[in-house]
């Protein structure tokens, strides 16, 4: 009788193996779309992102045949400043609630150097789909992709309903302001 059962046992869980559970269906939109899946940040994934961020600039940055750039903890300090403070202004702009721009920014971490420019996002998508979008765009690319870029900041303010404020700021460190006017050349791109 054991052997029996056993042999059941044994053929009942082998059929159970082979059946396949299909996936979960996607939801789709009204134009038919998947709908997207919220991309949550938790804090163990922060580094990860900002060197994510980092290889993708770089590899970017080497198809157009310009230097890498690295990642500047002044600037990521600022670029993190600057993320809470679109998400507390609602939106995305590169002026903070109390005037400042992004050269004062930079001036505020202490960073000595160049602004080269600063992107912003205000999206629900991923750091990569959001530089994707960046790259698509003249005026983001030409920030990323700028020669003269040596340094680089990358953060990210994610609000609770998932909304994600990303900031990247380039930098150009050692360069000075235009010679007579105390400002330093700005490009920035939204």
């Amino acid at each position: 009788m054991n052997r029996r059962s056993f042999v059941i046992a044994s053929s009942a869980l082998a059929l159970t193996a082979c059946a396949s559970t299909p996936p979960p269906a996607n939801k789709l939109g009204p134009d038919g779309k998947p709908l997207p899946r919220l991309y949550r940040i938790t804090a163990g994934m922060a580094g990860r992102i900002q060197f994510r961020m980092l290889d993708s600039v770089n590899s970017l940055r080497e198809a157009a045949g310009v230097p890498a750039v690295s990642l500047n903890s002044k600037l990521n300090a600022a670029a993190a400043t600057h993320a809470r403070d679109m998400s507390v202004q609602n939106r995305p702009w590169h002026f903070g609630s109390d005037g400042s721009s992004p050269i004062d920014r930079l001036q505020r971490v202490g960073y000595n150097g160049r602004l080269v420019g600063e992107t912003i996002s205000e999206t629900y998508e991923t750091e990569l789909e959001t530089l994707a979008a960046w790259m698509e765009e003249e005026p983001t690319r030409r920030v990323i992709i700028d020669s003269t870029a040596r340094d680089l900041g990358f953060s990210w303010h994610q609000e609770s309903n998932g909304k994600i404020w990303w900031c990247m700021v380039l930098g150009a460190p050692g360069v000075a302001a235009i010679p007579g006017t105390g400002a330093a050349p700005v490009e920035t791109a939204s």
